[in-house]
């Protein structure tokens, strides 16, 4: 095949690979289809298809010792500290998190507050809890009941009495 078509299938795998990297992260096809083509043209490259698998395995070792050896270096670790999150999410910062012990609430029955459509607030003896139902609506004033508590989801039905 043509040395100017590989070249190309080279380059063009590269560019789709920066265009996932820098451009639309996370959508995955430009950087499968940069993969796709840098694959298929060290495949041409090559006289057989072990051969080609061999280049590919050693690429991709030599491609992740650059990138360890990148996070190690000093010069290198300024440009991966712009694609992170250097911010903490600490207590003197105001920063609260979710009640762990939401568990505790689970059969608990309580008022609601707010239309429920699904979500809105009910009161629970005092406490004013976020709360979402199965996916029906419940009116104000109604006598909800807890039925689960998925993470910080407190999930409500109707309850039947008070």
């Amino acid at each position: 095949m043509s040395e100017s078509i590989i070249i190309l299938l080279i380059v063009l795998g590269v560019f789709l690979l920066a265009l996932e990297v820098f451009v639309v992260p996370g959508f995955g096809v430009s950087g499968i289809l940069g993969m796709a083509s840098l694959i298929w043209g060290i495949f041409l490259v090559t006289d057989s298809v072990l051969e080609g698998i061999l280049y590919t395995i050693g690429a991709l070792i030599i491609l992740g010792i650059i990138v360890y050896l990148s996070f190690r270096s000093p010069r290198t670790r300024r440009l991966w500290k712009r694609f992170s999150l250097s911010t903490r999410q600490t207590l003197d910062g105001g920063y609260v998190g979710p009640k762990v012990q939401a568990e505790s609430y689970v059969g608990r029955t309580g008022i609601s507050l707010t239309q429920l459509r699904p979500a809105g607030t009910g009161n629970f003896d005092g406490e004013y809890l976020d709360v979402v139902t199965e996916g029906g609506y419940i009116g104000h004033g109604t006598a909800i009941k807890v039925i689960a508590v998925e993470g910080t989801r407190i999930v409500v039905r109707e309850a039947k009495t008070l």
